[in-house]
């Protein structure tokens, strides 16, 4: 299929025909970044600019590395270091970022929907990278990467998300993902980081830690997310721990070949614990190398590489 969207938004609004054709571009762009020079032509001339409205270390280097390592011209912006600190609207922002002609906006913002307000008001291609508690799809596909390199695909798989649910826009995007390439979906965490409503996104809720990765193929932790919360959902992080955290007792109960995923940052000892972070099941800097070839796929993708790709 050839690829026609102007922007990436979140998951949703991807077909899975869409999702696959982006897996694929990254699978074959993985190469790159495994040689002795780790850069192509491929777009030359581009210019591409991060915009990040919130603190970020390994989305915002990822597309960084991304976007140099297909020669694009790329430019990053902070919020300390914008014209917002003196009070310029975030449109106004954006367009004066686009009278510059980039070919490509890559924004995360703490507010829902602003990656959308940007692609309904910029002509160039505007790229989510995370917005709120709504969506992070380059980090949902970034991890449907990982599991179809290690499962060979997603059909009949069990993937349980653990954790901070309510707050998480990874959860959100994981969910639509997974779901919508064939996997089930079970989640689970304390009553009070557990959405209203979130069967209707299609993923069943378990009672317990246990019976979340018990038969699991996929397992996803998540951090408690305290900067997005106006009050303490937890007694303590040590009592966190014991009841949600993946530690070595809970290790135990996973299937042989699961594996063990985490979007990052890790709280070592909270959510998940150093044996299973650290242990063979663990896949999470698999993740973050392949979050970089998603990236590349996706610059490669919206920027038109297809129409002048030479990556030898």
């Amino acid at each position: 299929m050839q690829w026609t969207k102007k922007d990436v938004l979140d998951i949703e609004s991807l077909s899975a025909e869409e999702i696959g054709l982006i897996l694929d571009t990254a699978f074959g762009l993985k190469e790159i970044s495994e040689r002795p020079i780790k850069k192509v032509p491929t777009l030359r001339g581009q210019t591409i600019v991060l915009f990040f409205m919130e603190p970020s270390t390994r989305t915002r280097i990822s597309f960084d590395i991304a976007a140099k390592r297909l020669s694009a011209d790329c430019v990053a912006i902070a919020a300390a270091s914008s014209s917002i600190v003196k009070g310029e609207t975030l449109i106004d922002t954006a367009r004066n970022l686009e009278a510059m002609n980039p070919d490509i906006v890559v924004i995360r913002h703490s507010s829902a929907g602003a990656p959308h307000m940007l692609a309904r008001s910029l002509d160039v291609s505007v790229i989510n990278a995370g917005d709120g508690m709504h969506a992070h799809p380059t980090q949902a596909l970034l991890d449907m990467m990982t599991v179809r390199e290690k499962k060979g695909g997603f059909a009949g798989l069990n993937v349980a998300i653990i954790g901070d649910i309510t707050h998480s826009r990874v959860a959100r995007s994981n969910i639509a993902g997974f779901i919508k390439m064939g996997s089930a979906v079970r989640v689970a965490g304390p009553a009070t980081m557990i959405p209203p409503g979130i069967e209707r996104l299609g993923a069943s809720v378990a009672g317990n830690v246990e019976e979340a990765i018990t038969g699991a193929d996929v397992i996803i932790m998540l951090r408690i997310q305290k900067e997005r919360q106006r009050r303490f959902l937890f007694p303590t992080e040590r009592e966190y721990s014991v009841q949600y955290g993946l530690n070595a007792a809970r290790l135990g109960l996973l299937k042989s070949d699961a594996l063990i995923m985490h979007p990052g940052p890790i709280n070592r000892g909270v959510e998940i614990s150093p044996e299973a972070a650290d242990g063979p099941f663990s896949v999470i800097l698999d993740q973050v190398t392949n979050g970089v070839a998603l990236r590349m796929a996706l610059f490669y993708l919206l920027a038109g590489g297809a129409r002048h790709a030479d990556t030898d």
